[in-house]
């Protein structure tokens, strides 16, 4: 038989088909297997790795309640993280201002933002969604609120 060792037994080790060490002890196997272990460990570890800028569509939702008791549908969804336009046209002026108390305090209370857009309309985003284009000269000129003419 061959050196240990030798050209022909590094090959023989390299593709596979012998131990370049034959004789070795059960301990080093033990040792062998708990780093087999640890390695298998940390490669599950490293597969639930996922991608946080992931390509989910954001919806806009669009409320026009027509009593008090439907802005809460308007909340849900800003509370689901979810932009909202909510136009409150079609409501009663003393139901108007009923309707936009609350909705500010609950945006507040859900450290959303509000953002009027037209008379009557306004943009209410989550705290993960930026409104920009605020239309500061028209706001100024026509007041903020609906009810301030």
């Amino acid at each position: 038989m061959a050196e240990k060792g030798s050209i022909f037994n590094k090959v023989k080790y390299f593709v596979g088909l012998e131990d370049l060490d034959e004789e070795y002890d059960d301990f080093d196997e033990e040792e062998e297997y708990v780093e087999e272990e640890k390695n298998s460990r940390r490669s599950t570890k490293q597969n639930k790795v996922f991608n946080i800028h992931t390509n989910n569509n954001m919806k806009l939702v669009i409320h026009e309640p027509e009593i008090y008791e439907d802005i809460a549908k308007a909340i849900d969804d800003v509370k689901s993280r979810k932009p909202v336009v909510l136009n409150l046209q079609q409501m009663e002026d003393d139901e108007k201002r009923k309707a936009f108390d609350f909705t500010s305090g609950a945006i507040y209370t859900l450290e959303g933002n509000i953002q009027k857009v037209a008379i009557d309309i306004f943009i209410l985003a989550p705290s993960n969604v930026e409104v920009d284009g605020i239309m500061h000269e028209e706001l100024k000129n026509k007041g903020i609120f609906p009810w301030q003419k």
